[in-house]
C-alpha cells in the first residue's frame, strides 16, 4: 500500500488552550507545530488564523503574514488556507479573502458557498484565474451530490475536483465511524481525489480505513485531541507520528 498524503490540521476555528494546552493559536505556536509535524511525517498544513481576540479570521493580511512565516520555517511543507465561514462570514467575505490573498491552496465548504450560488460561481472562477487549488469540504452525501451538480452546471471549474470528507461533527458530538468511510467514498464520482478527516477518539481508525481504500488523510487537534483509548495526545506531532507508525504496521500486515 502506497503511503497516503498526510495533512495536519493543528487548531481549527473553534478551539483554544482550554481544550488542550498544546493547541497552537499564535503564529509562533503554529510555526513550531508545523515544523514538529513535518518532522513527524506530515506533508501539508491546514491553516486557520485568529484575530486579536483569538477568534476565527479570514483576514488576508493575517494569512499573508502566517504564510510568509511558514515559508521561512518549513519551506518544504505545503500550506492550505481555509475559507470556512464557521457561522461568521458571508460568501462575499470568503470570496474577498481569496481575491486579496490568491493562495496556492484553499479549502471551501460547498454547503457554505451554496448560500449564494452567483457568488459561488465567482469564487470558483477567481480561484481558477489565480491558480488557487481548491479542496471541497463535504459533510455528507448530499454535499457530494451538490458538488456533482455544480460540476455539471459549470459553477465549479472542471479541474476543481479535490474533496475532503468529514466524519462526525463538533456541534452535536456525533462520533466518527470507520464503517462509514466506504459508503461516503462510494458517493463520489470515480477517480475523485479524496481526503478524509474524522472527529473524536476514532479519528485514527477512520484514517487507517481511508488509507486502505486509497484516500489521503487529515489528522490533528482540529478534529481530535485524543487517541483511540481516550487519552490525550501530548501535541499534534505525537498524533501525526502515531498515525505514521500505524500506517506502516498496516502496510506490513497487508
Amino acid at each position: 500500500m502506497a503511503r497516503p498524503y498526510i495533512m495536519v490540521a493543528p487548531n481549527g476555528a473553534r478551539l483554544g488552550k482550554a481544550d488542550h494546552p498544546a493547541l497552537p493559536i499564535t503564529l509562533d505556536d503554529i510555526a513550531q507545530t508545523a515544523k514538529a509535524c513535518h518532522t513527524a511525517g506530515a506533508d501539508a498544513l491546514h491553516l486557520h488564523v485568529r484575530d486579536a481576540d483569538g477568534a476565527h479570521s479570514l483576514d488576508a493580511g493575517r494569512y499573508r503574514e502566517a504564510l510568509a512565516h511558514l515559508a521561512q520555517d518549513v519551506p518544504d511543507m505545503a500550506v492550505q488556507i481555509t475559507t470556512e465561514a464557521v457561522g461568521r462570514f458571508s460568501v462575499d467575505e470568503q470570496l474577498a479573502c481569496l481575491r486579496a490573498l490568491k493562495p496556492a491552496w484553499a479549502s471551501v465548504a460547498i454547503r457554505e458557498t451554496a448560500r449564494d450560488a452567483v457568488l459561488a460561481k465567482r469564487l470558483y472562477a477567481q480561484a481558477r484565474d489565480a491558480g488557487t487549488r481548491i479542496q471541497h469540504i463535504l459533510y455528507d452525501t448530499a454535499d457530494a451530490a451538490l458538488l456533482a451538480q455544480w460540476q455539471a452546471d459549470g459553477i465549479v471549474q472542471p479541474d476543481q475536483t479535490e474533496v475532503i470528507l468529514v466524519l462526525g461533527r463538533y456541534a452535536d458530538g456525533l462520533p466518527s465511524d470507520p464503517d462509514a468511510v466506504r459508503a461516503f467514498h462510494a458517493a463520489l464520482a470515480p477517480d475523485t481525489p479524496w481526503m478524509i478527516c474524522a472527529f473524536g477518539a476514532s479519528e485514527h481508525a477512520c484514517l487507517r480505513e481511508a488509507a486502505r481504500l486509497g484516500g489521503d488523510l487529515r489528522v490533528g487537534f482540529e478534529n481530535s485531541r485524543t487517541a483511540g483509548d481516550g487519552t490525550n495526545w501530548a501535541d499534534n506531532a505525537a498524533s501525526v507520528a502515531a498515525l505514521v507508525t500505524a500506517l506502516a504496521l498496516d502496510d506490513t500486515a497487508a
